[in-house]
């Protein structure tokens, strides 16, 4: 049942349709999407790579309720290496740069933040660094619909989204 509600997040089913294929209640469903994250482990940051960095902007609650989703793109093999859920702070970014110390070059937009908190010799924001994951944005975006601008399905609480990330990334 795990893999079944794994595929069927991946495939952006909602949680209403899902809990209504499977015939189980939604709070059940919730319940468990919750334990399948948590014991999703993050993929490994290798050393000598070049990453691209950019965030997505959704909201959590209700549309004035904006929290942004982080995340680290491998430029190599196009994987989801780290992600993060929060405001559009230096904090919330860090939890990324951070795990990317190590990285060769990372391709970041031009948002003033990425430049405190990247090391000068690293970061790259060339014309066209970002466009995988640019591109894996529009994927997310198409995918989960949560994460799509003008919708009707939005995530009540941020436990769950980054939930669903999880599972979306890694599971």
């Amino acid at each position: 049942m795990n893999r079944t509600i794994s595929e069927y997040i991946k495939e952006g089913v909602g949680i209403r349709g899902i809990a209504r294929l499977l015939e189980i209640s939604t709070t059940t469903l919730i319940k468990r999407i919750i334990s399948i994250s948590k014991n999703i482990t993050a993929p490994h940051v290798t050393a000598n790579t070049e990453y691209e960095v950019d965030e997505i902007k959704t909201f959590v609650g209700r549309k004035k309720d904006h929290i942004w989703v982080a995340y680290a793109l491998n430029r190599t093999d196009s994987s989801v290496v780290c992600f993060s859920v929060g405001p559009r702070t230096n904090e919330t970014l860090s939890r990324i740069t951070d795990k990317l110390a190590n990285a060769r070059l990372i391709y970041t937009d031009k948002l003033r933040q990425y430049k405190t908190l990247i090391s000068p010799e690293i970061h790259r924001t060339a014309h066209r660094g970002t466009n995988h994951i640019e591109r894996h944005n529009l994927t997310i975006r198409t995918h989960i619909k949560r994460l799509t601008r003008r919708t009707i399905c939005f995530s009540r609480k941020a436990i769950m989204l980054y939930a669903v990330l999880k599972i979306y990334f890694w599971g």
